[in-house]
């Protein structure tokens, strides 16, 4: 999970670094699918029920799912970057949401904020923790600063497994009671609005959309239950990851 995780993460690393206003999110998935290649993985996403390229890329009103297509980054765009990839019998999954360029206050705040969302989640855990905590610190957060938390995507158990049957709502749900194990692995990727929550799909059956059309972003961690919190695996063997560049 490690090794894998810090392929992974690299290689987020790598395509964060082109994107720019003009570049083309198809540009994005050819650099993700060789990145994968040379690291002896196999890129998680594709034909994965279907889906039909190696990268999620999700851009401003888009919430999780973008497919890849011709459509050039504009300057002010925000575009979340989905990265999965398989290796050595375990998948590692991690996004971050990237600027193309100069952005205006409330995108930098939604995005900056998404962050520290997840961090929230994240340290609330400890072996025992009820699941029903992560998505509680993650609301909170939420609402202290007045975005909206996707209910309809959730973090999920991973491993061998691209989508393991844990469940993690990042909303509080009380219902949401399995307790956080040592040794399990899963994902924490909220979502956050700058309006409503709403959500709807395109004919793809894969983009989901804000219904008001403002933006939303995401970051997402795979990691580890440890004796005294989490331990995170999409991070390279230095620590690095693409979410340090909103520290």
């Amino acid at each position: 999970m490690r090794r894998t995780g810090a392929k992974a993460a690299e290689i987020l690393m790598i395509v964060g670094s082109h994107v720019a206003p003009g570049v083309t999110t198809d540009e994005l998935d050819r650099i993700t699918h060789e990145e994968a290649l040379k690291r002896n993985c196999y890129p998680s996403p594709l034909n994965y029920r279907g889906f039909p390229k190696s990268v999620c890329t999700s851009i401003n009103e888009v919430i999780c799912h973008g497919i890849p297509d011709s459509r050039p980054l504009a300057e002010g765009d925000i575009i979340n970057i989905d990265v999965t990839v398989f290796c050595e019998g375990v998948h590692g999954d991690t996004s971050t949401t990237f600027i193309a360029g100069e952005t205006d206050e409330f995108s930098k705040t939604l995005v900056a904020e998404t962050r520290h969302a997840l961090y929230a989640g994240m340290d609330v855990l400890r072996p025992g923790s009820p699941v029903s905590s992560i998505g509680r610190a993650i609301e909170s957060h939420a609402k202290a600063h007045q975005l909206g938390v996707v209910r309809e995507f959730i973090g999920h158990g991973v491993g061998t497994d691209f989508h393991g049957g844990l469940q993690i709502p990042h909303y509080y749900d009380r219902r949401a009671n399995t307790r956080i194990e040592l040794g399990m692995s899963f994902t924490i990727e909220p979502m956050l609005t700058l309006g409503a929550p709403d959500m709807y799909m395109w004919d793809d059956d894969w983009t989901a959309l804000t219904v008001d059309g403002r933006r939303t972003a995401q970051f997402e961690h795979t990691m580890v239950m440890a004796d005294d919190g989490v331990d995170v695996m999409t991070v390279t063997p230095a620590g690095e990851c693409a979410h340090d560049m909103y520290r």
